[in-house]
């Protein structure tokens, strides 16, 4: 990491998650693909828990994750074994608390929230049912990325991606089985999607307790007492990290609720369909990003700037084109992948009005969410979170102004577009004048 060919290096450090985290993606889709047979009303309802979901997967993997993964990296760079292992520890036991108390909120709560969202009938008894089951499993969620990033610390990637992208690919066969039924099992409809979940994340939460706590690991888990420096250790990156996933998808739920209050049921589930796209870029982001925490990290840690910021540079770019692959794919061939999920004419239509506007600044959204990663190995986080916090102001006042002025979906799409494209210039240019190094 300190003197090897940044591209290979990078890309050697990258691939395990990358594919780990496009096979989790690539299960929500299917799993959408699935709920899309029930009706228009179920994918409505299920576009109406998503981005809360993916909230959680964002806090637990990317920010909070990469505040275990920079700690545990740290500890054994120094030498020092016996902090590792604490860090562990601590990691599941803060990991737990959180996912606890986020779990009973979005219980007890997830009712106005959806109503607030714009839910309503058919589509928010959806919404109901499939969250009441999916939030019960965030718990299980948190700790299984807690211990999946304290292996990544260790700079052992195959494990979690191992781990990670199996379960993702058994969880296709067994959402299907539960959703429609399959021999004694019988047809449980959307709440079968939140059923799979909980055995997705409970399976992958097991394995990786184990492997932690047989001694494979390189930072093992080991029972002891609880104290609150190794908290602080891992909330000094994590914690304030936090507010990012916090921005991101409160963005996304902040749009649907718009266009759920202002546009009805159809478009909702069409815009909901066409913007989980989006959902994409974060596999490549966090595959790209989760080593570039430790290679920022470990350059600037033995006093080589300029390296680390080649690299923050290199991953960026790498995230870049990814990512704007993907989005030109969208906004060129809309239709085939609205298709997959309905033919309903104004819902695909909805979709189709978003890939093609928003889709080409899908690249932009890749580059700021991968630097944004980098900067957590700089420990500074102040210009990623500010370029969010300017995103979800154009883009919610924006849209809110435009939709409420009797203002139509695509003027509502272009300032997202715009929103989407400020958020990685702004990092972009943040990085690349070295704001890192100034104190």
């Amino acid at each position: 990491m300190l003197s090897g060919p940044i591209f290979l290096t990078l890309l050697g450090l990258a691939w395990p998650n990358l594919l780990m985290m496009v096979a989790q993606s690539s299960t929500v889709l299917l799993e959408t693909w699935f709920i899309s047979h029930l009706g228009v009303d179920a994918l409505a309802g299920a576009a109406l828990v998503m981005p809360i979901l993916m909230l959680m997967q964002s806090m637990s993997q990317g920010a909070m994750g990469g505040g275990i993964s920079a700690a545990v990296a740290r500890a054994l760079g120094a030498g020092d074994q016996a902090l590792a292992n604490r860090l562990v520890l601590h990691a599941v036991v803060l990991t737990a608390g959180l996912g606890v108390l986020c779990s009973a909120t979005l219980w007890i709560f997830r009712e106005p929230v959806f109503t607030l969202m714009g839910a309503s009938g058919a589509a928010l008894e959806a919404a109901m049912t499939y969250s009441g089951i999916a939030y019960c499993a965030l718990t299980l969620m948190w700790i299984m990325n807690a211990l999946a990033s304290a292996i990544r610390g260790t700079g052992n990637m195959m494990i979690p991606g191992a781990v990670i992208c199996g379960g993702a690919i058994a969880l296709v066969p067994v959402s299907a089985g539960l959703i429609f039924g399959w021999g004694p099992v019988p047809a449980l409809g959307i709440a079968g999607a939140g059923w799979a979940l909980m055995i997705y994340f409970g399976v992958g939460c097991a394995i990786l307790l184990w492997y932690c706590v047989s001694g494979r690991s390189l930072a093992r888990l080991e029972l002891g007492s609880i104290s609150w420096a190794p908290m602080r250790n891992i909330l000094g990156v994590g914690g304030f990290a936090i507010i990012n996933p916090l921005l991101t998808n409160g963005l996304i739920a902040s749009t649907t609720a718009l266009i759920g209050a202002y546009a009805g049921t159809i478009a909702l589930a069409g815009y909901g369909t066409a913007a989980r796209l989006e959902y994409l870029i974060f596999p490549v982001a966090f595959g790209i990003g989760a080593p570039l925490v430790a290679m920022v990290a470990s350059n600037l840690g033995a006093g080589q700037p300029e390296r680390a910021l080649r690299i923050a540079l290199t991953g960026g770019a790498m995230a870049f084109v990814v990512a704007e692959i993907i989005g030109l794919s969208a906004a060129f061939w809309p239709y085939a992948w609205m298709n997959l999920f309905g033919t309903e004419p104004a819902m695909v239509e909805t979709g189709v009005i978003y890939l093609q506007i928003v889709g080409p600044v899908f690249g932009f959204f890749g580059l700021g969410f991968t630097l944004y990663f980098a900067s957590q190995g700089a420990r500074k986080l102040v210009w990623p979170l500010a370029a969010g916090g300017v995103r979800i102001a154009i883009a919610v006042l924006g849209g809110w102004w435009v939709l409420h002025l009797g203002g139509s979906l695509t003027w509502f799409y272009a300032i997202s577009a715009i929103a989407m494209f400020l958020y990685g210039a702004i990092i972009l240019y943040a990085v690349a004048m070295g704001t890192w190094f100034k104190k």
